[in-house]
């Protein structure tokens, strides 16, 4: 879909009405900057400190000094309130139509911050023999953080409506599908209002920029065939959510995500394969297990570079253009195990299975893919991950988008040091 506003007259098939200009917290918001965030770190610290305090002034409870240990204890438990929430997915940008409850996401999410504080809290306790938060106030704080965030969203949600007003929609579909559609939404009264529509999926995007659109609508399933293999990449980044409408026998297929609008089953189309929040999460681990890790890997990688240096000779490394996330190329490292000269006469292809280029005392190297140990320097450069689909050469790329529908969607997450296929055998 281009990204170009379309010039061309509307005809038939499109009716348009007109375009406001969206406001400066909505344009900040899809920044990442969310003012809930404060306000749901104010609930945490509230919730584990407000219980503390009125149970020192009844005379139930009773602090024991240095006072140090608490700033640290409460700082820490509001820390991995707040962290759980973010990479729980709690502030990503939520969707006005079809959402769904929020309040058991996020008794689910406080309970397990909660078992975690008490978990460290344990081991401290061992120590300076202090419990900062006490077990009574514990069993509270998930009952006051989840009561506590739920209401925030329901404010956030009010203000949001007036502010903004009833969602913006854009139906895409047969003229049958689009007026079942417009008569559910007309009869809820309120949910949305309809400020345009459409037959061909391919309009959309101009589309949404004339009108001002914040939900797309395609009532007719098929059409999103049109649209295939291009990502939806683009409409998420401007904000605007685009869900499809599912058919009875869509539901056999076990879908989970399904959502309620006017009345009509729908599933988001998201345009990347994870969420912010969970590609940071992903990252995070992955930071965290190469640190824990670095004894081994560097330990196995410098030797296995003398053996490859005894047996090979120079150079060590084997440094190699490939593709990555978002289409970015990058410099891939791996030890070298075929022949200075592998490429000289047959240019860039795949290595075959009994490579003749490959040199004898390196092959177990391949074989065992711990020539790819030094991949690792990628993944902490940010460049690859531990799983995620393997990079390939700029060459064979162009290649296999060519006759494989949807590959670029692979370059929507960082590249692997192993792949699913791998993964699962």
């Amino acid at each position: 879909m281009s990204a170009t506003r379309p010039t061309t007259p509307r005809n038939d098939d499109v009716r348009v009405e007109t375009d406001p200009e969206l406001p400066l917290l909505g344009r900040l918001n899809r920044r990442g900057f969310r003012l809930l965030m404060a306000a749901d770190v104010l609930v945490i610290v509230a919730s584990i400190i407000v219980p503390v305090a009125i149970g020192v002034a009844f005379g139930l409870l009773r602090l024991t000094w240095p006072t140090s240990y608490y700033v640290v204890g409460y700082l820490l438990a509001v820390g991995v309130h707040f962290v759980s929430f973010y990479f729980g997915g709690l502030y990503e940008r939520e969707q006005r139509l079809g959402s769904r409850p929020v309040l058991p996401r996020i008794v689910s999410m406080s309970i397990g911050a909660m078992l975690l504080v008490a978990l460290v809290q344990q081991f401290t306790v061992v120590r300076t023999e202090i419990r900062v938060v006490p077990l009574s106030v514990l069993l509270f704080i998930p009952v006051l953080v989840s009561l506590g965030l739920a209401a925030n969203r329901r404010i956030s949600r009010t203000m949001r409506a007036r502010r903004e007003g009833p969602p913006r929609v854009l139906l895409a579909g047969v003229p049958d599908d689009v007026n079942l559609a417009r008569e559910h939404i007309e009869d809820v009264g309120g949910t949305a209002d309809i400020v345009g529509s459409t037959t061909k999926v391919t309009d959309l995007l101009g589309l949404q920029q004339q009108t001002g659109a914040t939900d797309v609508l395609v009532v007719t399933s098929r059409l999103i065939d049109d649209a295939y293999p291009a990502p939806l990449s683009t409409p998420e980044t401007l904000g605007v959510n685009v869900l499809r409408r599912i058919s009875a026998q869509d539901t056999l297929l076990g879908l989970s995500g399904v959502r309620e609008v006017a009345g009509l089953p729908f599933v988001v189309l998201g345009g990347s394969a994870l969420p912010s929040s969970r590609a940071r999460f992903k990252r995070t681990i992955e930071l965290l297990e190469l640190l824990v890790l670095s004894p081994l890997w560097v330990t196995a990688g410098v030797g296995i570079g003398l053996y490859v240096l005894a047996t090979a000779g120079r150079p060590v490394l084997f440094w190699q253009r490939r593709v990555g996330m978002d289409g970015r190329p990058f410099n891939m490292v791996k030890f070298r195990t075929m022949r200075t000269d592998a490429e000289l006469a047959v240019g860039p292809v795949l290595a075959a299975a009994d490579d003749a280029r490959v040199v004898p005392a390196l092959e177990w190297l391949r074989r065992t893919r711990l020539d790819e140990l030094p991949n690792l320097w990628n993944v902490v450069r940010g460049e690859m991950s531990i799983v995620g689909p393997r990079p390939e050469r700029p060459e064979l790329t162009e290649q296999f988008e060519g006759v494989i529908p949807g590959y670029d969607r692979r370059h929507e997450i960082p590249p692997g040091l192993t792949g699913l296929a791998q993964v699962h055998g």
